[in-house]
């Protein structure tokens, strides 16, 4: 939208009496318009200003509006704008062809007044519905980063808190001080990885993440991430073991793959009983490894292997030590995946275990292993 409040057309059309008929249509409506003559013209006059909607010409010298079209949809800051092709073609496949290279619609010649402003206005009404969500959705998401971010201040001094309230639990010797300070610690850290999943979550869909892919080592990246849960193992008695072998080097993102491997690793965790296993391996292909986390814990039923990763279809349960969980990390594990180059998968046999599998990049001149 404009700042003088009219809605801007670009009409694209070499033929000087179309332009001036359908100039007419629309100035009597009250819309601006503006005019290129070939869709060079065009493509120029969009790194100026932009209009609300484009009425592109398909026969013109030069570069034709099938290929204006293609141009002015690799244009990022010309993208998203609604195209509408102008045509006296009546072939059906011109008007598919036009279709599939991103116009929203047709118009066809000779122009009739009230067919050219309805498919205008609803294509308009369309578009400032999409803005208007947009800016929505953005107001959304910036408050929750507020919120989030002023939470995870909190939670620092209170993680602190517990740790001090377990050793004067142990110092006194009560059992019962000891059993009430270790279940404040563990809801204080759950709720931590639940804030800092939704951080990393409302990042992804405000397009936050930024995505360095380098070189990395997937059995260091294994190793380091394990050692992190070595005392929650413990603490219900769980073996944590890997088979990876050495120089496989990966393309990634170091962060993303971190966390994707957190929480696989969590989620193996609280779904394994006391005395279970947990194994991490990797399967070398042409152009990827497969990294797997493997545990003999609940399972899950197959009809809820879909519901795993998609924000809306929910699906939880409560871990073998009661432990409660939200989703959000297997959520968040699959768009991590899809933005580092690969996908996530599972396999699943109730009561006997499930194992999360999630693709790398390989890199081929880094990697000499073969298996």
């Amino acid at each position: 939208m404009q700042e003088n409040n009219l809605e801007t057309i670009l009409i694209v059309d070499d033929n000087p009496i179309n332009l001036r008929v359908i100039i007419q249509h629309l100035a009597d409506e009250g819309y601006e318009t503006r005019i290129a003559q070939n869709g060079l013209e065009a493509l120029e006059q969009l790194k100026i200003a932009l209009p609300d909607i484009i009425l592109l010409d398909i026969m013109m010298p030069g570069i034709d509006g099938f290929e204006t079209c293609v141009k002015i949809k690799q244009m990022p800051s010309a993208k998203n704008i609604p195209i509408i092709f102008m045509t006296a073609l009546s072939e059906t496949e011109s008007k598919v062809k036009g279709l599939q290279l991103g116009a929203v619609d047709y118009i066809t010649k000779p122009f009739q007044h009230e067919e050219v402003l309805a498919r205008i206005g609803t294509h308009l009404t369309i578009r400032r519905q999409q803005n208007a969500l947009h800016q929505l959705n953005a107001t959304k998401d910036r408050f929750f980063s507020i919120i989030a971010h002023d939470l995870r201040g909190v939670f620092n001094p209170l993680m602190i808190s517990t740790d001090m309230l377990i050793k004067i639990a142990e110092k006194e010797d009560s059992s019962k001080m000891i059993k009430f300070a270790n279940s404040v610690k563990k809801s204080t850290n759950n709720a931590y990885e639940l804030l800092e999943n939704l951080l990393t979550w409302s990042r992804c869909q405000r397009g936050g993440i930024d995505v360095s892919i380098k070189k990395l080592d997937i059995k260091k990246l294994i190793h380091n991430n394990l050692n992190l849960f070595i005392e929650k193992a413990k603490q219900k008695d769980i073996s944590l073991t890997y088979d990876v072998p050495e120089d496989v080097f990966v393309l990634a993102d170091k962060n993303i793959t971190d966390t994707i491997l957190r929480n696989l690793i969590a989620n193996a965790l609280k779904f394994t009983h006391p005395e279970g296993k947990i194994h991490i391996y990797i399967k070398q292909k042409k152009d990827c490894i497969h990294v797997s986390v493997q545990d003999d814990g609940t399972g899950i039923k197959q009809h809820n292997l879909q519901k795993l990763f998609r924000i809306d279809s929910k699906f939880k349960k409560k871990g073998t030590a009661n432990e409660h969980g939200t989703g959000l990390g297997l959520i968040l594990c699959k768009e991590l995946s899809l933005k580092n180059n690969g996908d996530i998968w599972v396999t699943s046999t109730p009561y006997k275990g499930s194992t999360f599998t999630f693709s790398l990049q390989l890199n081929h001149e880094e990697s000499v292993n073969e298996r």
